[in-house]
Order: structure tokens, then C-alpha cells, then sequence
């Protein structure tokens, strides 16, 4: 199979790229600086989204494309500038690939589209499946819905489209790095009031539900990309400390995180229970269901 992915060389795509590859997939890789990455035998990197690419002249019949692109949520304070960076590199990539679906001579089957849990917006008490259908009201709430919206005009091309809204990705990369800095200063515990949950997904299991969103004809419309079984942070931290055998005794204060990180800490101090429910009625296996063995083959490499 032929398969497209865009952001396939930041973290969770290049851990995809090479999920596919394994698989014997060929896997085509659109980036705006495709000069800066080595192909190998079954990776090629395409030239996208600048003037001078056009990557519908430089690939071969693709069966499915993966749109992973958009600038991360923590990498600053949320200024109002920002805020509007982080929806327009979503909506532009989304709209990129959707212009490239108009281009290529034949339509890919399936557009796997990431987006995320903060479309359910936040709550203590809720738990939420696909079945919700009424987003939060928050920033990010609102940036989800309309990723979605964007990405739901594939279906009106004929392309069979599914958006895997993921939760805190855990992996050699992203968040899990920074949530183990404390613990290595022995300084963790919990975030808040450590009632917040967090729904979380191993990245192997990122890679697998994608690969069985592709797979699966009858998949489509929203699917929670979540192990089966979220954890409170409290809960999170304690376990984080087990694997790593450090203490989990030091709350990091609620006010303290809002006046450092504006409203970009309700990533810390807010978050939502949300379960697979589709991704499971549909057959898909979760490799790390529990967080402990997931943090363990992550933090004792």
C-alpha cells in the first residue's frame, strides 16, 4: 500500500513512518523541506505546501493519506497570537491535503485525520466516548471542531475519512520527558489537586490504531485514540514515581502554574476521562491498555 503522511517527521509520524514501513508498506512522507531527511528503501519525503512543490507529480497512486500536522500545544505561552498559530497550522495543513486529494489523478480510499480530546472539553466527573456528539466550549475545544470540520470535506470527495482524537501520547518524546523532570529532581507529586484525569496512549498503540483505522473499512467519523483505562494524575504520578523509583510527595499549586503559564496550564490542571469505546467495539487490541506496563517500557529501556 502507498500512504502519505504529513508531519510523519516530528515525533509521533516518524514513529508511524516506520510502524508502516515495518509493515511493507511504502510510506511517503510530505514535508515543506524534504532536502533536510535521508530516504531509505520504503521512506521518501515529498515536497509540500510551498510554491514550488508539487507532490501530485512526484507520487505514485496513493492508497491512503495520514494528516498528522499542526504546531504542538506546549511550545509557549498561549498569547492571542499564538492561539491563532496553532489553529491556522492545522487548518492550513488539513486544506493542503485536501487540495492534493483534488490533484492526485486517482482518490486515496481513506483520510486518517489526527485531532483530539480536547473536543470533549473538561471535566472531573464525565466521562466521554465517541458518542458525545456536543464539543466543550474552551480554546481547545474549539480548534478540534474545526479541524474536524475542515478534515469532514474529504467525505464529500469520496474519501472514506477518520478522525482519531488522541489524548497525552506517551513515547520516548512529547509530554512523558518533561512529566519525568520533577521525579528526577525528586521533587514529583501531584499537579493541581490530582483529580484531573488524564487520558493517555502509548505511541505504539498510536501507530497500531492508525494502521487499523486504515485497515477498517467500516471505521470512520470520530475515534478515541485512548488506552482503555485513564488515570487520575494523582494516580499517574504515583505510578510514574514507582517505575522510576523516585518519590511522589510535592504538589505543584494550582495558582502557581496559572500565573507561570496563563491558559495554557488547563494542559496540567484540567483534562477528561475518555474511552475507546468505537476503536474496541471494532476489534482494535490495545498493546498498552494499563498505564504501568506502558510507562515501564518506555522509562526502563
Amino acid at each position: 500500500m502507498n500512504i502519505a503522511v504529513t508531519g510523519g517527521t516530528g515525533f509521533v509520524g516518524s514513529h508511524l513512518a516506520r510502524h508502516l514501513a515495518e509493515d511493507g508498506h511504502n510510506v511517503y512522507i510530505l514535508t515543506r523541506s524534504p532536502e533536510k531527511h535521508q530516504d531509505t528503501s520504503q521512506i521518501t519525503h515529498v515536497g509540500w505546501l510551498k510554491d514550488e512543490h508539487h507532490p501530485e507529480k512526484h507520487l505514485p497512486k496513493i492508497d491512503t493519506i495520514v494528516n498528522l500536522a499542526g504546531e504542538s500545544l506546549n511550545s509557549g505561552r498561549w498569547t492571542e497570537e499564538r492561539k491563532r498559530s496553532i489553529l491556522d497550522s492545522r487548518i492550513q495543513a488539513t486544506e493542503g491535503v485536501l487540495d492534493l486529494i483534488d490533484q492526485l489523478p486517482e482518490k486515496p480510499q481513506v483520510l486518517v485525520n489526527a485531532s483530539a480530546v480536547g473536543y470533549y472539553g473538561r471535566s472531573k466527573t464525565k466521562t466521554f466516548t465517541e458518542e458525545t456528539t456536543t464539543p466543550g466550549n474552551d480554546f481547545l475545544a474549539n480548534v478540534v471542531t474545526e479541524w474536524e470540520e475542515r478534515a469532514s470535506q474529504a467525505k464529500n470527495k469520496g474519501v472514506r475519512t477518520v478522525y482519531v482524537r488522541f489524548g497525552i501520547v506517551l513515547g520516548e518524546e512529547g509530554a512523558l520527558p518533561k512529566m519525568m523532570i520533577p521525579y528526577k529532581l525528586m521533587v514529583g507529586g501531584n499537579v493541581g489537586s490530582g483529580e484531573q484525569w488524564m487520558s493517555w496512549i502509548h505511541v505504539d498503540d498510536v501507530a497500531g490504531l492508525i494502521d487499523f483505522a486504515i485497515h477498517n473499512s467500516d471505521l470512520q467519523g470520530p475515534v478515541n485514540g485512548t488506552a482503555p483505562n485513564p488515570s487520575r494524575n494523582k494516580d499517574f504520578g504515583k505510578t510514574l514515581g514507582e517505575v522510576m523509583n523516585r518519590p511522589h510527595w510535592m504538589t505543584a499549586p494550582s495558582f502557581a502554574l496559572k500565573a507561570a503559564l496563563g491558559e495554557m496550564s488547563i494542559l496540567l490542571l484540567d483534562g477528561q476521562s475518555v474511552i475507546p469505546k468505537k476503536a474496541l467495539a471494532h476489534g482494535y487490541t490495545f498493546k498498552y491498555p494499563d498505564l504501568k506496563p506502558a510507562l515501564q517500557s518506555i522509562v526502563q529501556q
